[in-house]
């Protein structure tokens, strides 16, 4: 399945591959690497709240300052919430952006071999095979509490918006 115009980058629109995820629907189970190669997927977060985040690339500002973020003020709020960042970054990429940055409490997860999580979720870039920038929130079942894709590449997401329904979603537990 093909999305055009959801998302643009440098103003440009691109397409979207996959199914979009919406909002209270079950979240597909998906697979991806850690960065110790293994495969995890999103049944290995069992019984907890999953703040997904996809990104082009840690390596970039953007996804630079989110994940930072997310790890500073998400990672307070419960023992029973998962931040997981999803990206096509190699596994060792993201092993030594977290390393240098001492980013803990996130977890990173790479979709460069299947592009599974991409293609489920909805966020696939087809023409770069990067994943566009969204978040999503899942509660202890699954179900796709919150989705936010955002519109050009480059933005921020709305942190605001997305921490305010990620508390909610904690003290509700």
């Amino acid at each position: 399945m093909e999305r055009k115009n959801m998302v643009t980058v440098k103003g440009n629109a691109v397409t979207l591959l996959g199914e979009e995820a919406k909002l209270g629907q079950k979240a597909q189970d998906f697979k991806a690497l850690n960065t110790g190669l293994e495969e995890v997927t999103l049944s290995s977060f069992k019984n907890k709240i999953k703040l997904i985040a996809s990104v082009p690339s840690l390596d970039t500002p953007v996804c630079d300052l989110e994940i930072k973020r997310f790890n500073d003020e998400a990672a307070r709020l419960s023992k029973d919430l998962a931040i997981i960042f999803i990206s096509m970054d190699l596994p060792f990429a993201q092993k030594r952006f977290c390393q240098t940055n001492e980013i803990k409490a996130v977890k990173t997860l790479s979709d460069h071999r299947d592009a599974d999580f991409g293609r489920k979720f909805g966020v696939l870039i087809k023409e770069m095979r990067l994943l566009a920038r969204a978040i999503f929130i899942l509660d202890k079942a699954d179900v796709i509490r919150y989705v936010q894709v955002v519109p050009e590449l480059s933005s921020p997401p709305d942190y605001e918006r997305a921490l305010e329904v990620l508390k909610k979603i904690v003290e509700d537990k």
